[in-house]
């Protein structure tokens, strides 16, 4: 038997051919269905999946658990309290002694280096739940969420609207681009992405034929958007920065007058949490001491018929199964 996907870590997307992170797209869309219709698919049957957390995650780890569930496997949560990577053991070391034991190894943190090391020594495939550079299972979730929409992803125009130097907006303009989406990084000028970041995105759309644009101007940006995306305006261990951000990102909130711009019909993409009102002890905080309500979506937009970031949510699952059984479930893809 093949599978061109067997046995491969997925530490970033750009590890992956276009062709191929469509191919787990779809595979995504697949495995929804045999979800939806209760039909069983326990590829991974007799595994056990490690999850590492450095950073803490709600979707992620119940993506991961539910996922490795529903493929036969049996999950084991490692968070920070149980690891020692880099502090009393090697990563090189904590790979090799975890790949002994387990199947395949989701991790979650902050250094995209440890991910790739875990990677090149566990021996097993190695998952990247989250690291500071990239956010490659979330992007499969996000285009699986536009094409479910859409119908097809080439063409269509997403517009990130925030911190264009975050790990999402990073990996929504390599990887849109990659997949022959039009996306768009609304940012401040201070915010943007990094030109390494830009030029990789220019070189795919020389392949697919999509037009990664950078720009700090949001409201022309937003005219032709097909879907608009936003994240938190301050990333985790970022707090400190929070004045200095609400300051920059004011303008870049999607709210009803900027949302009134678009010519056609769209959809609201987060990839969550969201501050979009005082209902959590931290935006009480922010209420209080920043006098604000509402950070990078109002509740309004939040919770309008164009919201989709319920279902981007759920898509977690449904994209990280179809991740864990392509690299580890001994299926029969011979090409892509």
């Amino acid at each position: 038997m093949s599978n061109v996907f067997q046995g491969r870590s997925f530490a970033k997307e750009i590890d992956y051919t276009p062709q191929e992170l469509a191919y787990i797209i779809d595979f995504s869309l697949h495995l929804k269905q045999l979800k939806k219709k209760g039909i069983p698919h326990e590829y991974l049957k007799g595994q056990n999946i490690c999850l590492l957390f450095e950073k803490t995650s709600t979707r992620t780890r119940a993506a991961f658990t539910v996922a490795a569930n529903d493929l036969g496997a049996a999950p084991e949560y490692l968070g920070t309290n149980d690891i020692q990577l880099g502090n009393k053991e090697s990563v090189q070391d904590t790979a090799r002694v975890l790949g002994s034991m387990f199947d395949g190894i989701e991790y979650r943190g902050y250094d995209q280096d440890v991910v790739e090391e875990l990677a090149k020594h566990a021996k097993v495939p190695v998952w990247n739940g989250l690291s500071n550079q990239w956010h490659p299972t979330q992007m499969i979730a996000d285009f699986m969420t536009l094409k479910e929409e859409f119908g097809e992803l080439q063409g269509l125009n997403l517009i990130y609207c925030g911190d264009g130097r975050n790990n999402v907006a990073r990996s929504l303009l390599i990887t849109g681009t990659m997949l022959g989406v039009n996306v768009t990084i609304a940012s401040p000028q201070r915010l943007l992405p990094e030109q390494s970041a830009i030029d990789l995105a220019k070189q795919y759309g020389e392949e697919t034929g999509a037009e990664p644009m950078i720009t700090s101007d949001i409201q022309q940006a937003v005219v032709n958007a097909d879907a608009l995306y936003t994240d938190v305006w301050v990333s985790m261990g970022e707090e400190d920065k929070f004045q200095d951000r609400l300051r920059l990102l004011e303008p870049y909130q999607i709210n009803r007058q900027l949302t009134d711009r678009i010519e056609g019909d769209w959809i609201l993409m987060h990839c969550l949490p969201a501050f979009h009102d005082t209902a959590t002890d931290f935006s009480q905080y922010v209420s209080k001491h920043f006098d604000i309500q509402e950070m990078e979506v109002t509740d309004e937009i939040f919770r309008s018929d164009q919201a989709r970031q319920f279902q981007q949510a759920e898509n977690r699952m449904h994209s990280i199964k179809a991740i864990m059984a392509l690299t580890n479930g001994n299926l029969f893809i011979p090409r892509v």
